[in-house]
């Protein structure tokens, strides 16, 4: 951006970025099975039933830590 293009710019305007290159197959490949594990993840939860007192979010066991308010252990 220039800065007679900045002089310009409306305070609290978003700013025009520069449009992005198209994604080569391998990466929109990359992105369709990223979705797709995120998809299957969301089916997994919704089958599970409703837990009662649980600590809410995603599985800890998943991820081999449990995080509460920002402070993660690890057993």
């Amino acid at each position: 951006m220039s800065t007679e293009q900045f002089d310009q710019q409306i305070p609290g305007e978003p700013v025009a970025e520069a449009p992005r290159p198209p994604l080569s197959p391998a990466a929109q490949r990359a992105l369709a099975e990223a979705q797709a594990r995120r998809d299957e993840i969301d089916r997994k939860a919704a089958e599970n039933p409703a837990e009662k007192g649980g600590r809410g979010g995603l599985e800890p066991v998943r991820y081999g830590d449990w995080e509460i308010k920002g402070l993660t252990s690890d057993f």
